[in-house]
């Protein structure tokens, strides 16, 4: 297992981070659709993770509506886990209960989020808060600030985003920056050979503000397993249950194709190549992956001996292309004058 530096925190994780969204699932709506481990599975997941050099565990309070941190808080301390050895990241913003301020990143529904979480993961510090989303109801301003401060209480170390713009990033960073407050460490959105939105415009900003970026969902909600074919698709799998992300099912058929003729080459299945296509991407830091079992897990976890070469890139980009967005086409045009 590798290991990499988030920014210029000089904190490293590993090249693979762990993510428990198949933990709990019990009476818990959508998320049984996803996964149902208990803690039993979840122990012997996070056995054989930690077993491989993974040092980076993703959950969040919304998965199983908390039933995710619980298993894997306890699970943690019946395998008598080193706290100091471990990376656990969480996240705040869904609505939790039906109470009014149960929901969003406002100041009170960040600490209040942030001292359930530790409750049920049974600890006294997080090391990575993502805010989940976005809160349009609360000022960004206010945001940051209550960030800084729950960073500035040692209950959390680093603070990340998922799924905002990227301006809105980057005001949110220039905030930060203006008035000296703790800024974010990373940025885990969703990236798949299939679904490339993210090299637009959030790749390039995360390479210039020294951002990681965590992908999830590196294979598509499971399209991009062989498990999806225009012949048919595995009943049983996540997607056939909860169909999400979106993505574009008849480029997705076509990659799949492509993908199972580099698995050949390689002696891999398509979900390794898929896992290696994204672990190899420019400012990918530490990509998350998840399973139902053991065997997925440790295949999942063997993609990190896979290597693309260039034919296997470009075999890919011929059926994956990202269509150039204005301005990028613009932009593009216009500076071949400094070339």
């Amino acid at each position: 297992m590798k290991y990499n530096l988030v920014g210029k925190t000089g904190l490293m994780v590993s090249e693979l981070c762990f993510g428990t969204m198949t933990f709990g699932g019990q009476n818990a709506g959508i998320w049984e659709k996803i996964g149902k481990l208990q803690q039993k599975e979840v122990n012997e997941m996070l056995s054989a993770v930690i077993e491989s050099g993974i040092n980076f565990i993703d959950t969040a309070n919304a998965y199983s509506f908390g039933q995710s941190e619980q298993l894997l808080g306890q699970g943690l301390i019946d395998l008598k886990v080193n706290r100091d050895e471990i990376i656990i990241a969480t996240k705040v913003l869904a609505r939790m209960n039906e109470k009014p301020n149960s929901t969003g990143l406002s100041r009170y529904h960040i600490f209040n989020s942030v001292e359930a979480s530790l409750k049920r993961m049974q600890l006294d510090y997080m090391d990575i808060l993502y805010v989940h989303g976005v809160d349009p109801s609360t000022s960004l301003e206010e945001t940051v600030r209550s960030l800084n401060d729950i960073v500035e209480s040692g209950k959390v170390r680093y603070i990340a985003i998922c799924n905002w713009p990227a301006w809105m990033v980057a005001k949110a960073q220039a905030i930060a920056h203006y008035r000296g407050y703790h800024k974010f460490i990373g940025l885990q959105y969703y990236y798949a050979a299939v679904s490339r939105d993210i090299e637009h415009e959030l790749v390039p900003m995360a390479a210039d503000h020294d951002l990681a970026i965590f992908p999830w969902s590196p294979l598509a909600g499971g399209f991009l397993t062989g498990k999806f074919t225009r012949e048919g698709a595995d009943a049983d799998s996540r997607r056939a249950n909860f169909d999400f992300p979106p993505i574009d099912k008849e480029k997705a058929y076509d990659l799949v194709d492509v993908m199972g003729e580099i698995a050949k080459a390689h002696s891999a299945s398509i979900a390794q190549i898929a896992l290696a296509w994204v672990r190899q991407q420019k400012g990918v830091t530490s990509t998350i992956i998840g399973a139902k079992s053991l065997d997925q897990l440790h295949a999942n976890i063997a993609s990190t001996e896979i290597q693309l070469t260039a034919s296997d890139f470009a075999k890919i980009d011929e059926v994956s292309p990202l269509p150039m967005q204005y301005p990028g086409w613009m932009v593009e045009r216009q500076s071949a004058y400094r070339k």
